[in-house]
């Protein structure tokens, strides 16, 4: 089968040129995991959308790089293939060069980290209290997930031509 992934730009944010490359990237991504017949949207926004959303759903009045809605429901379409639906990954566009900044990655690198993230969480996988850190090895097994899919996907551009 295939996966299905929706990727827009919040109302007034400039569309990035490279917005194209974030569906095969993540396609990939998710085939890589064996995720087959699964249907996800991606969403960047500013950080007062998404500071919007952090304070709805989590309760902290601050905007952070990456959100994940779990959805888990299943439908039929029209030709009566099953497909199952992930959830939603949003990421600010504004965050994510401070993050890179922080890190001491580029933009690219970082943008990969976030989608990543954002499909890992979609499929249950948690961090608990442990997060991404400079120089330090990570412990749980979503981060150990997520880095050894950054060392897979290296020298991949999503941001680039």
């Amino acid at each position: 089968m295939a996966n299905s992934i929706l990727v827009d730009v919040d109302e007034g944010v400039e569309k990035p040129v490279w917005i194209e490359n974030v569906e095969p990237f993540v396609g990939n991504v998710m085939e890589s995991l064996g995720y087959d017949g699964e249907e996800l949207s991606i969403l960047f926004c500013s950080d007062a959308f998404i500071r919007k959303l952090n304070g709805e759903y989590r309760n902290i009045d601050a905007p952070t790089d990456v959100l994940s809605f779990e959805n888990g429901d299943s439908y039929a379409d029209d030709s009566g293939k099953e497909w199952f639906c992930a959830g939603d990954i949003v990421i600010s566009l504004e965050t994510l060069p401070k993050n890179a900044s922080y890190f001491e990655v580029d933009e690219n690198e970082e943008l990969k980290r976030l989608l990543i993230h954002g499909i890992l969480h979609l499929h249950g996988m948690d961090h608990g209290d442990e997060h991404v850190e400079k120089g330090r090895e990570p412990e749980c097994e979503m981060l150990r997930i997520q880095k050894d899919l950054m060392e897979k996907f290296a020298g991949i551009l999503v941001m680039g031509a």
